[in-house]
């Protein structure tokens, strides 16, 4: 078997890859033959060592994979050798076989593809997290939505409509323009145009319900000035300290040392909430598996479709991280391991 590691902390040269042979699962844990793994920003940001929740190097990432059970160990009930599943593994995704926790193996649908599958568990799960479940998202809101054209921008602007918000407003560079106004938003050019002057004037100057924001330092505080009275901020990533695929300290400083200190007196004032997503250090794991239990039942009711930008061999995976460096993805990347 063969799976991808992180040597150390670098650019795209110090991914490996590494033969292992697998093991009988314990007690509890299931072995997943994997079809694909899902890429996230996160993974970028652990390869140059700048995610505090990583483990010590060498590692394999991947946040979630699809696949089937190929061996199950001792008190596992109600799994099955041959299930389609989406284990969410925390790290390790990135190979042909995992081992996990059964509790983090979660049935899919015969109708749900491994492509489908592997693109719900960190992207969606995690808009639904932030929109749904922080944000009690409700029909009529207005949603401003960072990074519109990724993996969660997507995932947020169609669980937006499914709940009836009707105002979304998604930045992202000029070439994705027809991409994000294809997705059902106001596209702004995140180069060119004020997102608080757009968020302003479609809300007839009262600012947006909500806004999720990936991006991070000083970027944050003009997110929270495009929220209205009551609004919530989603903070979920700092792209901002990862400009391209060589590992930046200046940029990762810059980026520390321009995040806002906001003042919990003027947020009280302005009725304001800033909310801190993290889904791999979320501890609640039943709460998770029902936001996915729910987002299943959408998808099979047709209210979402996960976006698949590229499908990369598992072999490719410099180049399909290259990819999510230029910002050139349109919805989700996967690895193939099938």
């Amino acid at each position: 078997m063969e799976r991808i590691v992180y040597t150390k902390a670098g650019g795209l040269d110090s991914i490996a890859i590494d033969e292992f042979q697998e093991t009988t699962p314990g007690n509890g844990e299931v072995r997943v033959r994997v079809s694909r793994a899902g890429i996230n920003f996160a993974d970028l940001m652990m390869r140059q060592g700048l995610y505090g929740s990583a483990p010590d190097f060498p590692f394999t990432p991947g946040y979630e994979a699809s696949g089937v059970i190929s061996a199950i160990g001792e008190g596992v009930e109600g799994l099955e050798v041959g299930q389609r599943v989406l284990a969410m593994t925390g790290f390790g995704g990135y190979s042909q076989s995992v081992q996990i926790s059964a509790e983090r193996a979660i049935p899919i649908p015969d109708e749900m593809s491994h492509d489908a599958a592997a693109s719900l568990g960190v992207t969606y799960g995690t808009a639904y997290h932030m929109l749904v479940h922080l944000g009690n998202l409700r029909a009529g809101d207005s949603v401003l939505i960072h990074h519109a054209a990724g993996g969660v921008g997507t995932a947020a602007a169609q669980i937006c409509q499914a709940y009836g918000a009707t105002n979304l407003i998604g930045t992202a560079s000029a070439t994705k323009k027809e991409f994000v106004e294809a997705q059902g938003m106001r596209f702004v050019d995140r180069d060119s145009e004020d997102f608080v002057e757009v968020c302003k004037s479609l809300t007839n100057g009262k600012g947006v319900n909500q806004a999720i924001d990936p991006v991070g330092g000083s970027h944050l505080m003009r997110s929270y000035k495009a929220l209205c009275n009551g609004g919530k901020l989603h903070v979920f990533g700092a792209s901002s300290a990862v400009p391209g695929s060589k590992r930046s300290m200046f940029a990762a400083l810059k980026m520390w040392r321009s995040t806002p200190k906001f003042d919990p007196l003027k947020m009280m004032n302005s009725n304001k909430a800033i909310f801190g997503v993290h889904m791999g250090r979320l501890e609640d794991e039943e709460l998770f598996a029902g936001h996915l239990q729910d987002l299943s039942v959408m998808i099979q009711k047709g209210q979402i479709e996960p976006i698949i930008d590229s499908v990369w061999p598992y072999r490719e995976v410099a180049n399909a991280q290259k990819h999510m460096h230029d910002r050139k993805n349109r919805g989700k990347i996967l690895l193939d391991f099938s």
